[in-house]
């Protein structure tokens, strides 16, 4: 019983897909290998290739083609034994946590500290005194504990306040009583938690001489140092299968009266007095959004690099995968027909192109709201908020519109793949499964865009009212009450070349919706629950028109090297404006002739980016270690890539199946009166 393997003299069908991705680069205009160091910077690239090959040859961390074919327990395992191989290697190698960060990246597997790093270690850092970070944060960058962060609640996620977890000061023992009142107060989803972490830094509501300060942290531990056995009075273990992100062991935990002492409680802003157990409030609270701030531009971040490796995949296979032959305008290879890549489809590049254009984007987008996060920190620092609320407001709405935008992406770039898309070996299935889980944390996706809206109904009264600060949000809705009437101007498809007539309409737009919402609720009465649709869409048209004006004043900019980033970012404005036509045409900025004449445009462009399109995602440089796609490798041998990881499918490691005994040959062999045996000895019928 020999495993099954494909005849190795057999190659795909000419032209090789190699062929195809050659001819394909020599199309683009610009050199890739520039562009990626515009995009990432020398300094990060070194580091990411010195990293790589440490990776690569880790006899831990260096193969990763069981992805693919293990099951949960087999997964986890390895998933613990490449988070402790990444602790062993930040210490032979002493890594900076930036570059621990390039290598969690290239790994590319969410395992069980992930949370122990980008939460726990974080929140001590930024919550805890001077004395307390001594205490929890010193042993825990050593890794002699591990924590996670317990926040969400089996009854309670995105409404913080609702809590039900406990933390009681009792003063006559100067500790706090953590404590879990219902079923629906058990912590939930809680990542690390399940198996690996001995603490946690716990959000409990306080509660000290009877009154109750709302959800505060505490660092808890949980499970004794020496046994990794449940302290007394605490329940934990992990909750079961999900979606995806399988190899962390996300977890819930209760309490029964647990103590914890008077340090556990993060006391950097806000204190409870140890032995009157008065409340001490913190000076300023706005200052925790200045992290929420560099965290969400930290998403948007990310996105580009997910929307760009979803394109890198379905991009590089479009132009591999060749299917009929388009009759009108032929494909012809050294003067022989052949069939058309799917690349060459309009609707294929109606359906791609724009994702590479949202992933630059991103990336112009994410650069800017770092900036503005420092510039806002240094006021911050001289008692100036101002500027905070509006950047904010402006970080909720992107991170909700970023990481929708991701997990579209992915999805239509994998239905892209066709058939094979459909494969895990494509490299999209799992990648789409652990993503999706951004779309729910670090707030709820929908519930987010509330927090924009509001802030932007507010700027409206306030500009209206003569305010005159000159934040982006007060800048165009001071721009729409100037002229509320006014209409595009757009006579000829040629004039929508001009980026600032596609910014006029996204400015319109955003405070159009804004002032309809304002009237609806001051003059019309309506309740805040009745106009969520709306609030919603507020809030993605205004993200849309932050995204739009930062991409094209990056480009656009007199020095800009790369006109063809230009085209991409006329088409992310065309295509946002397309799909959002409702909004357009409603609010009479456009009429239905200017629409025909968007989608007229839009397709001009579609057809003007097509010899660039591979180009420009081999300029995000994804090594194959991270990709793990057989569609979408560089060298385009995507067939030869899928048989080759087809044959490792333990299903064919045998010719027979272990089964066939049990469940297979019962039934067969009771027909075995009507066979009949060849000259091989092969029953036949």
């Amino acid at each position: 019983m020999a495993p099954t393997r494909f005849p190795p003299h057999l190659k795909p069908i000419e032209p090789q897909g190699s062929y195809l991705l050659e001819q394909e680069r020599k199309k683009a205009s610009f050199d890739p290998s520039t562009l990626k160091i515009d995009l990432y910077g020398e300094e990060y690239l070194a580091r990411r290739d010195r990293i790589l090959q440490i990776l690569e040859n880790d006899p831990v961390l260096g193969d990763k083609s069981h992805r693919y074919f293990t099951g949960r327990d087999i997964r986890f395992k390895k998933a613990l034994e490449a988070a402790k191989r990444l602790v062993d290697l930040t210490k032979i190698h002493n890594w900076t946590p930036e570059e621990y960060a390039i290598a969690d990246f290239l790994f590319d597997e969410s395992g069980p500290f992930r949370l122990h790093r980008s939460m726990f270690m974080p929140t001590i850092e930024n919550q805890g005194t001077e004395e307390q970070k001594k205490k929890y944060l010193e042993p825990a960058k050593r890794f002699e504990i591990i924590g996670c962060y317990a926040q969400t609640e089996l009854g309670h996620g995105s409404n913080v306040r609702g809590l039900e977890t406990t933390a009681t000061y009792d003063p006559c023992s100067q500790t706090f009583v953590i404590h879990s009142p219902t079923l629906t107060a058990s912590k939930w989803w809680i990542g690390g938690l399940g198996v690996a972490a001995n603490h946690a830094v716990v959000m409990a509501r306080l509660i000290s001489n009877g009154k109750d300060f709302g959800p505060h942290p505490f660092v808890v531990q949980i499970r004794d140092l020496k046994t990794h056995e449940p302290l007394p009075g605490v329940t934990v273990g992990d909750i079961g299968p999900k979606f995806g992100f399988n190899t962390v062991d996300n977890g819930f935990i209760l309490f029964d009266h647990v103590r914890v002492p008077h340090d556990a409680m993060m006391a950097r802003y806000s204190k409870i007095d140890k032995a009157t157990g008065n409340y001490i409030k913190p000076p300023n609270e706005k200052l925790a959004y200045g992290t929420m701030v560099f965290v969400r531009a930290n998403i948007v971040l990310e996105s580009r690099l997910v929307l760009a490796r979803a394109a890198t995949v379905a991009i590089r296979y479009s132009a591999v995968r060749a299917q009929f032959i388009d009759d009108a305008n032929p494909k012809k290879v050294k003067n022989v027909v052949v069939e058309t890549p799917v690349l060459d489809y309009r609707m294929q590049q109606y359906r791609l192109f724009p994702v590479i254009a949202q992933a630059y984007a991103c990336h112009f987008t994410a650069l800017e709201m770092h900036r503005m996060y420092y510039e806002n920190q240094a006021k911050m620092a001289n008692g100036d908020f101002s500027y905070l609320a509006d950047l904010h407001a402006s970080s909720s709405g992107l991170k909700s519109l970023v990481t929708t935008m991701g997990v579209a992406g992915i999805e239509e770039c994998r239905r892209a793949c066709g058939g094979h898309g459909y494969s895990l070996f494509s490299g999209l299935g799992q990648f789409y499964q652990d993503y999706l889980p951004k779309v729910t944390w670090e707030g709820d996706n929908y519930l987010l865009t509330q927090q924009t809206t509001r802030y932007l109904m507010k700027t409206l009264r306030a500009v209206r009212a003569g305010g005159k600060d000159t934040h982006f949000s007060s800048a165009y809705l001071r721009e729409y009450l100037s002229s509320p009437q006014r209409q595009c101007p757009v006579q000829h498809p040629d004039e929508l070349a001009n980026p600032e007539i596609l910014l006029s309409a996204f400015r319109f737009r955003a405070a159009f919706l804004i002032d309809k919402a304002v009237e609806a609720m001051d003059v019309n009465q309506r309740s805040w629950n009745d106009m969520l649709v709306e609030i919603y869409r507020i809030s993605r048209a205004h993200c849309q028109l932050l995204m739009a004006t930062h991409f094209v004043t990056a480009v656009y900019a007199a020095d800009y090297k790369y006109p063809v980033l230009q085209k991409l970012a006329l088409l992310f404005c065309l295509s946002m404006l397309e799909q959002e036509m409702a909004d357009f045409l409603t609010s009479g900025y456009l009429t239905p002739p200017q629409a025909l004449l968007v989608k007229e445009y839009l397709i001009r462009v579609l057809n003007e980016i097509r010899p660039e399109v591979v180009a420009l995602v081999d300029a995000f440089d994804f090594p194959e270690y991270l990709l793990q796609s057989a569609l979408g490798a560089k060298d385009g041998d995507a067939y030869v890539r899928m048989t080759r990881m087809a044959e490792l499918e333990p299903l064919n490691q045998n010719s027979v199946a272990a089964s066939y005994n049990d469940c297979i040959k019962p039934l067969i062999h009771a027909g075995q009166t009507a066979w009949k045996f060849d000259r091989n000895g092969n029953a036949r019928l």
